[in-house]
């Protein structure tokens, strides 16, 4: 692959990390309700999530995702359980767990942090779709099994490191202050956030 054709593969990737959406809310929560580790392992896990995808692309099977309506339509909605799941969960601890400073040990589960941050990029089948129309664009059929592997780490390090970055800011220490005051409404309002994006999901799959 071209140095100029990568740096477009870049470019379009890092903008698909920038889009706000679930995979945000999960990871900023993690980061504020475990520590900044928690929410780089969520990050990083989501990361391993979209580069899965993208082999999954590389290797043909995400066009029989793409192109099979019963199988989308289940992983869309067990996508939007999954996110109604960690609303409810994040309306029910809502104050319970105290927004963790870098320097503290961290509280909670790493491990749930981590399939978190996984499920929320595995159980959303758009991500094949983009995987299609993006590989499109820059994979051709003579492609080597180097220069595949050099596009699905392309997208599963640039999501993992923009997650990884959104994490350490929101763990900064300057803003804690505010966010251990403001711990309860963080969680309500994630939780609120989860469960209107599993209800356009929802509503998206079935219309």
């Amino acid at each position: 692959m071209e140095p100029t054709q990568w740096l477009s593969l870049f470019s379009i990737c890092l903008l698909g990390a920038m889009s706000p959406g679930p995979s945000l809310a999960v990871v900023v929560n993690a980061a504020l309700q475990g520590g900044r580790g928690h929410g780089i392992v969520a990050a990083l896990s989501h990361g391993v999530g979209v580069g899965l995808y993208g082999l999954l692309t590389v290797t043909g099977l995400a066009v029989l995702i793409a192109r099979s309506p019963n199988v989308f339509l289940a992983m869309q909605l067990a996508g939007a359980v999954y996110l109604a799941y960690l609303g409810v969960r994040s309306l029910r601890s809502a104050g319970s767990g105290p927004v963790q400073a870098p320097d503290e040990p961290a509280t909670g589960n790493a491990r749930a942090a981590a399939i978190n941050g996984f499920l929320v990029a595995f159980l959303n089948p758009k991500l094949a779709v983009f995987m299609l129309a993006l590989f499109a664009q820059f994979l051709r059929p003579e492609a080597g099994v180097m220069e595949k592997g050099i596009m699905v780490l392309t997208v599963g390090v640039t999501d993992a490191a923009w997650y990884v970055l959104m994490a350490s800011l929101v763990s900064h220490p300057a803003f804690l202050a505010r966010l251990r005051r403001s711990a309860a409404l963080i969680d309500r309002a994630f939780g609120i956030i989860l469960i209107l994006l599993a209800l356009s999901v929802a509503i998206r799959a079935l219309s």
